[in-house]
């Protein structure tokens, strides 16, 4: 069967709150959110900066660190995929968002990165 769409990532960024790790069955699952910035001229010519947040969600296993590893303001590489995400709101409102489930996460030497 040939696959007719690709849904595929890949960001590397900060991790912009402290991770939370929960215990779903018998493994560890990741949330967190990753800050990625683009530096870009606008019209004018000034130079400006954009940071769009992701939410990241992994599940411990293979292609995985330890999870303890990651903290605020750690540096990550993410490979993953998008997944939309729908809820009822306490007034019955349909709320959605988007987030990245990784199958791979790395931390990132930030002393050698030029982002």
């Amino acid at each position: 069967m040939i696959d007719r769409s690709i849904n595929r990532i890949e960001l590397r960024g900060n991790v912009g709150t402290t991770p939370r790790v929960n215990v779903v069955g018998e493994t560890k699952v990741i949330r967190f959110s990753l800050a990625t910035n683009e530096v870009f001229k606008d019209r004018s010519g000034a130079i400006r900066e954009e940071t769009t947040w992701h939410n990241i969600v992994a599940w411990a296993g293979k292609g995985m660190p330890d999870f303890s590893d990651i903290k605020k303001g750690t540096c990550v590489a993410v490979n993953g995929r998008v997944r939309n995400v729908r809820y009822t709101n306490s007034e019955g409102e349909d709320k959605y968002f988007n987030e990245v489930l990784a199958n791979r996460l790395h931390i990132e030497d930030s002393l050698n990165l030029q982002m």
